[in-house]
C-alpha cells in the first residue's frame, strides 16, 4: 500500500514539476520580451546621444578658429585632419600658448619670443620643477602651434637636425658570438622617424652576414655608454633570456644637478607614457608599469652628486624619472632637456655591463669609462 502510495505521488510531482517549470518559462519569455523592450529603447537613446554629441563636438570644433602670422584661419578640424589623432583631443585650444598667439593677431600684433614655465610645487605623476622652462604639449598644443606660428621667424625643429656622429664607434669588446659597443650621447640605438643612421644600421654594415636582431636591448637616444650586440640568433635568444630572468648587471654612472640626503637605496616608482606628451614618462600607481632602481653615492662634485644606478627593471627613461621625480631623488640628471634643464649632454652613462657568456658560461664584465 506504501508503495503504490508513493508512486502515484512520484507521478504526480513530477507532472506537477514539470507543468511548473513551463509556466515559469512563459513568465520569463513574457518578462525578457518586456526588458528586451527597454533595452531597445535605451540602445536607441544611447546611438542617439552619441550621434547628438559628436555632432555637437564637431560644431564646436568648428567655432575654435586660429589665425596665424600669415592671416591664414584653420578651424581644429583642419589644423587636426593630417595629424595621427584626426579628431582633436578634448581641451585642444584651451591652452595659454594658443589664446595668447590669437589675441596678438586679432590686435595686429606680432609675436616676437614666447616661453611657458612651470610655477609651484611639482604635481603627483609628472616632473615639474619651480621656475622651470617646458616645451607644448605635443597631442593638443603642438599641431595647433604649427599652424599659428606660421609666418614668424622661428628656430628649425633641433629633432630634424641633429649633429652626424660620423666617427666609427667604440667597439669595447668584441668575440665571434657578440660585441659592446659604446653608444655616443645623442645617438639613435635603432632608426627613427625622422634618422635613419644608428647603432643598428651600422652594426648592419659591420656585421653583413649576421643573422638576427642584432641589439640585444636600448639605450635612451641621450644616454651613452655599453650597449649589447649579438652576431646570431641563437646568441640574442641566449642574451635577452638572461635580460628577463634579469641575471645580467647593469651599472649606469650620473651626475645629478644638486645633492641628496641618502647614499643608497632604492627608488620604486611605476611609470608610464604621457600621453600628452610622448615620449616622456609619468609616475602612474594606476596604470603604470613597475619600476626600481637601486642607487649608491659615490661622491659630491662642485655640488653636484655623483651616483651609480643599479636599474632593476627597464622602463623608458626610468632612472631618469627616478632622479627627478618629487618622491624619487627630486633631484634631475644634469643636462636632463626632459625632467631637469637642458645643457651640452645628459650626464647618464651606461659604463658596467655584467653576463653569463652564451657559449663559454664564463661571467663576462665590461667596464667603459664616463666621458664626465
Amino acid at each position: 500500500m506504501l508503495d503504490h502510495d508513493l508512486k502515484h505521488q512520484s507521478i504526480y510531482y513530477h507532472f506537477r514539476l514539470k507543468d511548473l517549470k513551463a509556466d515559469w518559462n512563459t513568465k520569463i519569455q513574457k518578462a525578457e520580451h518586456y526588458l528586451n523592450t527597454f533595452k531597445s529603447t535605451i540602445e536607441t537613446l544611447k546611438e542617439k546621444r552619441a550621434t547628438l554629441s559628436a555632432t555637437l563636438q564637431k560644431r564646436l570644433h568648428e567655432q575654435y578658429r586660429f589665425l596665424n602670422a600669415n592671416n591664414t584661419t584653420k578651424d581644429l578640424l583642419d589644423i587636426f585632419k593630417d595629424t595621427v589623432t584626426p579628431i582633436p583631443p578634448a581641451g585642444s585650444g584651451e591652452c595659454a600658448a594658443p589664446k595668447m598667439f590669437q589675441f596678438a593677431y586679432e590686435n595686429g600684433l606680432k609675436p616676437v619670443a614666447m616661453a611657458e614655465f612651470w610655477w609651484g610645487a611639482s604635481p603627483k605623476s609628472e616632473v615639474r620643477k619651480h621656475k622651470q622652462f617646458y616645451p607644448s604639449c605635443r597631442s593638443k598644443c603642438e599641431p595647433i602651434l604649427g599652424h599659428m606660428m606660421q609666418g614668424l621667424n622661428v628656430e628649425d625643429n633641433p629633432i630634424q637636425h641633429i649633429v652626424e656622429h660620423k666617427a666609427p664607434l667604440e667597439i669595447v669588446y668584441e668575440d665571434a658570438y657578440l660585441l659592446l659597443v659604446n653608444k655616443p650621447h645623442e645617438f639613435l640605438s635603432v632608426p627613427g622617424k625622422h634618422i635613419q643612421e644608428s647603432v643598428l644600421t651600422r652594426m648592419r654594415r659591420y656585421l653583413p652576414k649576421a643573422k638576427g636582431p642584432l641589439l640585444v636591448h636600448r639605450l635612451d637616444m641621450s644616454t651613452s655608454g655599453l650597449l649589447l650586440v649579438a652576431k646570431n640568433e641563437k646568441t640574442h635568444k641566449n642574451l635577452q633570456k638572461q635580460f628577463m630572468e634579469r641575471t645580467i648587471t647593469k651599472r649606469y654612472v650620473a651626475l645629478l644637478d644638486g645633492t641628496i640626503k641618502t647614499s643608497n637605496g632604492f627608488v620604486d616608482l611605476p611609470l608610464r607614457v604621457d600621453l600628452d606628451n610622448r615620449p616622456q614618462q609619468l609616475v602612474c600607481y594606476k596604470h603604470g608599469k613597475p619600476a626600481k632602481t637601486k642607487y649608491e653615492v659615490v661622491g659630491i662634485e662642485n655640488n653636484k652628486t655623483r651616483i651609480h644606478f643599479y636599474p632593476i627593471t627597464g622602463r623608458t627613461h626610468q632612472l631618469r624619472v627616478h632622479a627627478a621625480h618629487v618622491n624619487g631623488l627630486n633631484t634631475p640628471i644634469v643636462g636632463d632637456d626632459l625632467y631637469g634643464t637642458k645643457g651640452e649632454r645628459l650626464h647618464l652613462h651606461a659604463e658596467m655591463l655584467s653576463l653569463t657568456h652564451p657559449v663559454t658560461q664564463e661571467v663576462l664584465e665590461v667596464v667603459c669609462d664616463a666621458p664626465f
